[in-house]
């Protein structure tokens, strides 16, 4: 058997900030979805979930030249692997973070019909 761990997201940039470490470009940004559903009274809601990542402008030996276009506001499909951060916050306790890790990204135009919220109903 084979282990993986795969994340596939589609949503919208929060914020994005492209710098350098060795001389190889990165990019760390956000990423916000949604997931629409309905309380047992009928009622719809939608619950948005944040991600944080990063990708390299070389990942895996390829080039990513959308990496310039991230930024916010624009909606991106983004794949990638998750990552387990833990870190001491300013109130000294311990936290834990999820990272997203892409590998690939794609800048989405904004007329695809794709680009609306997970359903459960």
């Amino acid at each position: 058997m084979e282990f993986m761990n795969i994340i596939q997201l589609r949503g919208v940039v929060g914020r994005s900030d492209i710098g350098s470490y060795n001389g190889n470009r990165v990019c760390n940004f956000s990423v916000v979805t949604e997931y629409a559903s309905r309380d047992r009274e009928g009622n719809s809601a939608v619950e948005p979930t944040w991600f944080n990542a990063s990708i390299w402008e070389t990942s895996g030996g390829e080039m990513n030249p959308e990496i310039d276009k991230i930024i916010k506001g624009a909606w991106v499909e983004v794949t990638g692997r998750l990552r387990v951060r833990k870190y001491i916050a300013i109130d000294n306790v311990e936290r834990t973070a999820l990272d997203v890790l892409a590998r690939n990204i794609k800048v989405l135009k904004r007329d695809d019909s794709s680009m609306q919220p997970q359903r459960d109903f």
